[in-house]
């Protein structure tokens, strides 16, 4: 680290829950290039091999970002892996040319990885081997500390004194080759990461959350692959437009042929059809391509291989019998909406207003977001159904089974045992 990012990482001691003291007044030096320059964009086996090797003597933790290109390819692929580490320097790997990454995920094994926003970036680093034991999530441990910005350009700002440039966040990764400005960006972005997650392990140290961190990183690297959504069609923005059965077959059609095209064509299923169109196209169940057309969405741009493609979508959800219709409302696990429950059981209304203020309360004391102190899945799910004898020891064990990590037991089992045995 140079002198000038010492005397900032140094600076963040200063923070008290997120928020500088009113007595510092310090302007945030812009960083432009990466310490040692950006780095060459890692391409061919012979070049992975010597940064492979460079990591695994290198010391301390790892820093890893990755850049996808969503908006602009199907799925949530990688299409740059950023790394850094002590006597390494940085890293930029492209995994399209190096698909397989596993030998490198071996190297850095048994080193501590720092990621912003883990559980963003852990699904497509998975995909191509490179999978943590052991992490650090900075944008959660800026959420558990008090700060009210938690994205890394705020965070690095806020703690390090630095403002990095965040201007190439939403660009279309998969190009090739990737801008310099693209890469300088991407390097800039693993730059910091481990000062930052430094300075965020003293801070919670500070505040008495350190333990707590550890068992969400833990959990996090822990948790097992995302299952495949249920029904992913009725995400379908709009969707709550559509009331009738033979729509919503409908809606399935279209979402599901264009799945196909745009998985075969590699591109974002919104720029082979938007998702307004599919909701309009529903809402009206058109007769014919003639029909079709007349549509926001399918307008003259369209061409007639496309507006036969969709309209036969539409024929086929039009030509399904009413019984594989699907079913109005999804096959929900658990407990109704909260709205429902005055009229489904007054009682288990009660329970929720009542945890949902305690609830609110602790994590307003602790100087942190609700969902962090534990889910409000968990807490409806324990006040729907309570256990027989609401005890400190029966609600904990309830907590637990709901996934709840030891800290947020300790921390909300008393708040909850008042909610649920309070009379309203």
């Amino acid at each position: 680290m140079t002198d000038a990012q010492e005397t900032a990482a140094d600076s963040s001691l200063r923070t008290t829950g997120g928020a500088p003291p009113d007595d510092v007044e310090t302007a945030p030096i812009p960083l432009l290039e990466p310490r040692e320059g950006i780095p060459p964009v890692i391409a061919d086996e012979a070049a992975l091999a010597e940064v492979v090797a460079a990591f695994a003597a290198g010391t301390g933790p790892v820093a890893v970002d990755a850049e996808r290109a969503s908006g602009y390819r199907y799925g949530q692929r990688a299409y740059l892996v950023q790394l850094r580490r002590e006597g390494a320097g940085s890293a930029l790997i492209d995994p399209v040319a190096c698909p397989d990454l596993s030998g490198f995920g071996a190297a850095i094994a048994d080193a501590e990885w720092v990621l912003h926003a883990a559980t963003q970036d852990l699904p497509c680093l998975r995909e191509i081997g490179l999978v943590p034991t052991e992490l650090f999530d900075t944008e959660l441990a800026g959420r558990l500390a008090g700060f009210p910005r938690v994205g890394l350009g705020a965070m690095v700002e806020n703690v390090l004194g630095y403002v990095l440039e965040k201007g190439h966040s939403a660009v279309d990764w998969s190009t090739r080759p990737l801008p310099e400005p693209w890469l300088r960006y991407a390097a800039l972005d693993v730059e910091l990461l481990v000062d930052l997650r430094d300075a965020l392990e003293k801070e919670l140290d500070r505040q008495g959350k350190l333990d707590w961190a550890h068992q969400e990183f833990e959990a996090i690297a822990a948790a097992p692959p995302a299952p495949p959504r249920v029904d992913p069609w009725r995400r379908t923005s709009g969707m709550h437009k559509v009331r009738r059965r033979r729509q919503m077959a409908v809606v399935r059609e279209l979402w599901t042929a264009r799945d196909r095209v745009a998985q075969r064509r590699d591109v974002s299923p919104g720029k082979v059809l938007g998702d307004t169109a599919i909701v309009e196209a529903a809402l009206a169940v058109p007769a014919n391509v003639h029909a079709l057309a007349t549509l926001p969405g399918f307008g003259h741009r369209m061409g007639r291989r496309q507006l036969e493609q969709w309209q036969a979508a539409v024929d086929r959800a039009k030509a399904l019998p009413d019984s594989e219709l699907p079913q109005p409302g999804q096959q929900m696990a658990g407990p109704p909406p909260p709205r429902a429950w005055a009229d489904k059981d007054p009682a288990a209304a009660a329970r929720l207003s009542a945890a949902r203020a305690a609830v609110s309360a602790l994590a307003e004391t602790l100087n942190m977001p609700q969902e962090n102190l534990i889910t409000p899945d968990t807490v409806r799910r324990v006040c729907w159904e309570p256990p027989q004898s609401v005890t400190t020891d029966s609600v904990a064990q309830a907590l637990t089974a709901h996934g709840a990590r030891r800290w947020q037991v300790e921390q909300v089992t008393p708040a909850l045992v008042t909610a649920l045995t309070s009379r309203p």
